[in-house]
């Protein structure tokens, strides 16, 4: 009763009809940063409304803004306050403008929070909101299985008032994890959710749930508290908002991202990650078998589920979801082609800390340059033809800026930031793409 009152429903209210699909065919989502344009003396998020409202009012009718909060690291996923704008994008009054005139997609990062925070320095102290809500383990803890998509040390030795702690990091040490074992970190985020909703976000996108909940001895990677707990936030969430939708960000195997529809009744939608690589190796190479036995193997979405299709994010193009469906010198070629393209690589540490390539980063307009025998005439045709391809499949399709704007490498963005994701980050000048 507790989790209801913090979301305003009615305990005894009917419960939404199941199985209501909340998608069109006509729906298209453009994924952007708050800043991926820019203009001179005047917030950014008003700069991305008139670029919408300019160019694609009424072809595109959602929009995710990527995390939009004060944050330390990672752009954006590094979160400082889960209930503040970063005042560098603009305000809550221009994220409410948006949502006004398209569905709007955020980030809810809800594996792991900032080390600048207030809560993590309330943790250092000991007292105060958020001192319990960071997961600490002993040195001696085995975690020889844990399966991340970093190669950085997990544990972070932190002192605090009471003595040296090693707090888990998923990610990099400035993202430090939450312990969902404690139930005031549930309360939390479920009244963050709640404050989203009355900010006019109607689509949630629960940023790397997999590694949410943390067991000893296990790959800490999509353990059954994790659905659980997706269950639970998609009955909370329609319960309050019957439109509302939740998206899971697992970049994960296949047959493991698949899990998170559960019964129809976890994810509303998830990512198609396994699309971007095997698209990506069947233009290269001029051969589909691979893309066309994955799709010819994918199940219809059930009523109330649907596949979320893109081929270009922020993030990289991802090799834990080809695995099992690319050979690993399908990989290897592809690995070395985009190289070639001017790609870099980023990697993980697998089980026993081994190491295996993660993800390609390289803007998409680039990496279809050419084939596997190098660059060609072709680059635009191969652009449109992946788009279509994209854009014929089952499901919502999500189109990054950069693929609405044809950006290519940004290899001085990625001097300056010394983070290979940042190859893909580029910031425009509004006046240059007018």
């Amino acid at each position: 009763h507790e989790l209801l009152a913090t979301m305003r429903v009615n305990p005894d209210a009917p419960a939404p009809q199941p199985h209501q699909n909340k998608w069109h065919a006509s729906d298209i989502t453009m994924i952007t940063y708050g800043n991926s344009i820019l203009k001179n003396d005047e917030p950014p998020l008003q700069t991305l409304k008139r670029f919408l409202d300019d160019y694609f009012a009424g072809y595109i009718n959602s929009v995710h803004i990527l995390p939009f909060f004060p944050f330390c690291s990672d752009d954006g996923f590094a979160v400082k306050d889960f209930f503040q704008v970063n005042p560098e994008l603009g305000d809550w009054e221009d994220i409410k403008a948006i949502a006004k005139d398209y569905r709007l997609m955020a980030d809810l990062v809800i594996n792991h929070g900032s080390s600048s925070s207030q809560w993590f320095k309330n943790f250092i102290a000991g007292h105060g909101e958020g001192h319990d809500y960071f997961y600490t383990c002993e040195s001696d803890t085995p975690i020889s299985s844990v399966v991340r998509p970093r190669t950085s040390p997990l544990l972070r030795e932190t002192e605090t008032a009471d003595g040296i702690k090693n707090v888990w990091c998923t990610f990099s040490h400035e993202q430090v994890d939450f312990d969902f074992r404690n139930t005031e970190v549930l309360k939390t985020f479920v009244k963050i959710i709640r404050f989203y909703l009355d900010q006019g976000i109607c689509l949630f996108r629960l940023d790397a749930v997999a590694f949410l909940w943390k067991q000893a001895g296990t790959n800490c990677l999509n353990l059954p508290q994790t659905h659980e707990l997706v269950r639970l936030l998609r009955l909370l969430i329609e319960q309050a908002k019957s439109d509302a939708v939740i998206i899971t960000e697992t970049n994960i195997p296949n047959r493991e991202n698949l899990s998170y529809f559960g019964n129809a009744n976890e994810a509303h939608w998830i990512y198609n990650f396994s699309l971007p690589p095997l698209l990506l190796n069947t233009l290269l190479t001029g051969n589909c078998s691979y893309l066309r036995q994955w799709l010819m193997s994918m199940p219809p979405a059930q009523n109330g589920t649907a596949y979320f299709n893109f081929i270009a994010s922020h993030d990289g193009i991802g090799l834990r979801p080809a695995e099992g469906l690319l050979t690993d010198s399908e990989i290897a070629s592809l690995i070395s082609t985009m190289q070639g393209f001017g790609g870099e690589i980023s990697w993980r540490a697998a089980e026993n800390n081994i190491k295996k390539p993660y993800e390609i980063n390289i803007a998409l307009f680039d990496a279809l340059q050419g084939t596997v025998k190098g660059p060609d005439k072709w680059q635009q045709e191969r652009f449109i033809c992946a788009h279509a391809i994209m854009l014929a499949l089952e499901g919502i399709p999500g189109i990054y800026i950069h693929s609405l704007l044809a950006t290519g490498n940004d290899y001085k963005r990625l001097e300056q930031h010394q983070h290979n994701r940042a190859i893909n980050r580029h910031q425009w000048d509004d006046a240059a793409i007018r």
